[in-house]
Formats: C-alpha cells, structure tokens, sequence
C-alpha cells in the first residue's frame, strides 16, 4: 500500500493550465483510476479552481477529497469566496478543501492592479471573516483591510482550510488558526528545518494538539532524457525563484540549482526522493507530472498508475 510505505496521502495535482471542465474531469479520472486518494488543480489563468471542481459534483467517489491549492485572496472578498466554497462543498458532498494563498505582489500589482500593502495583516483579517463561514457560522470582523458582517444560508458540511504560507508569521499563523499549509517548491530539508519547526510554534501558542497537515508539490518525470527535462525544471524553478518568499524559503534547503527539487529519472530514484518528504514531516503529496515531451510524460502517468493500483 503506497501510503503505508510512505505514511502519506499521495494526491494528484492536475495543472495548472486547465482549459475546459472536460480536461478537468479527465485528470480527475485519471487520478481515481489510478488511486490516488486526493485531486487538487492550482488557480492560474485556467478555468476557475473551485467551479470547476463543483462541476465533478457526485463523480469519481473513489476520490476522498478534491480540492484547490492555491486560490489567491487578492482580488477576492471573504463573503464571496465563502459563497463559492460552500456551493462547492455542497456540490462535493463534503470532499472539498479550500487551499489559499495571498498570491504574489506581482500578481497583485500586475495583474489584478491592487496594492501589496501588509499581505500578512490582510491573509489574517481575510481569514478572520472567512473562517466561521465555511463552518456556517456567523461572519463580524472589522479589519483596517477586511471587514465582513454576514451570514450564509448554504447546505455544507464545513470545509478545512490549508494556507499557502512561507514566511514565519504566516505559518505560525497556520499552525494556529486552520488545519495546515499547502507548500510548492519546497523540498524536505526546507520542510523539516524550517516549515515544520514554524508551524509547530503557531500550533502549541494556541494550545491545539490536532494534527496539522504539511502538503509537499513535488514535479516529477520519469525519462531517460535527463537533460531535456532538466530544461523545463529550470524554467519552472525561475519561476518560482522570481518570488522573494520561494526564494528565502528554499535557501533551507542547500541547493546551488532550485530546480534539483524536480524528481528525475528512473521510477526507484523518483520513489526514494518521495520517501525523503514523509521522513521530513510531510502529510500528503501533491504529484505533479513535469515532462518535456509526450514520450515522458507517457511514461511518467504509465508509472503512477501500475505502483499506485
């Protein structure tokens, strides 16, 4: 059983550039059939995170939860994102988890045209008002940034929240309020020696003693072309590295070249990188397949599927 092996629970991440309900619903077929025990799709410039996965409704109940990492708060009010997750709860019959993230001061000021002003002191307000919604509570926080006075008449079970966080209040943050973190590019040691240790500390400030969730993405590509999928590594890597936050959280981790976290190869050096995340605190893994070329990523979906059945 692959989660014995690693004490983990292995999710697939679908992409990030999903473009129709259909390419949704094929990687969550995937996902299923192959046993995986969660699906999750990032919130980019594709088809909306959380519509989409309301849209799978009843189907694929092999799948224990489906969820969203990361959906940005900027741009977003507490009341409307409650909205939408709740229908999506609804919808779900109770699979769905909401990941969010304040998103980027890049996305922020470039895209969206807003301010990045104090993006810690806004994820928490937003969480504020956020967080008695999606257990149908009463909403009535006023906050220099967010502020939110309602309530919901939504049929849902409550939906857990798993924050994006990097810097050290934002985790501790975490650890304090909501039921953990959902991490990118991050590898092990930075999990073990950095997020870890933050996200204990919010966790015992607060007196909880539940479980916490620590939710690794890690790309992986099964070829024997190391060096052409070393190039997409290091494309998606800068990527990354362009944001101060990825870029001091992953200084934990010693390496010269970020894009070493992508796990490339053959499938035993792929399972030995995965098993360093469960030895390092994780609690589930969202595997997602970066290949270069379709003779790749062929082989990389033809490995997931026999190991994971």
């Amino acid at each position: 059983m692959t989660s014995d092996r690693f004490g983990l629970r292995w999710g697939l991440a679908g992409g990030s550039t999903l473009a129709s309900i259909d390419e949704v619903r094929d990687a969550a077929r995937f996902a299923e059939k192959a046993g995986f025990d969660s699906f999750w799709i990032s919130h980019a410039m594709g088809v909306d995170s959380i519509a989409a996965l309301a849209c799978l409704g009843g189907d694929f109940p092999g799948l224990g939860e489906v969820g969203t990492s990361v959906v940005p708060l900027y741009g977003r009010h507490p009341v409307g994102l409650a909205q939408l997750a709740r229908t999506a709860q609804n919808a779900l019959g109770g699979r769905f988890t909401l990941g969010i993230g304040a998103a980027s001061k890049r996305h922020a000021e470039d895209v969206l045209g807003l301010s990045w002003n104090k993006p810690f002191s806004y994820t928490r307000e937003f969480v504020e008002a956020l967080a008695p919604l999606l257990t149908g509570e009463v909403a009535d926080t006023d906050g220099e940034q967010i502020s939110a006075h309602a309530t919901l008449g939504i049929e849902a079970q409550p939906t857990p929240i798993l924050l994006a966080a990097l810097g050290p209040r934002m985790l501790r943050f975490a650890g304090a309020r909501l039921q953990g973190t959902t991490l990118g590019q991050c590898g092990p040691r930075t999990i073990s020696s950095y997020i870890l240790p933050n996200l204990q500390a919010g966790a015992e400030s607060a007196n909880r003693s539940d479980d916490l969730r620590i939710m690794a993405l890690v790309r992986i590509c099964v070829t024997d072309d190391f060096a052409g999928a070393k190039v997409l590594a290091r494309e998606i890597a800068a990527h990354y590295q362009s944001s101060p936050s990825y870029a001091n959280a992953t200084k934990h981790e010693g390496l010269e070249d970020a894009s070493d976290l992508h796990l490339i190869g053959g499938w035993q050096q792929i399972l030995d990188g995965l098993a360093a995340y469960a030895e390092a605190g994780t609690t589930d893994l969202r595997i997602q397949v970066a290949a270069h070329d379709d003779k790749s990523r062929e082989a990389t979906y033809d490995a997931l599927a026999e190991y994971m059945s």
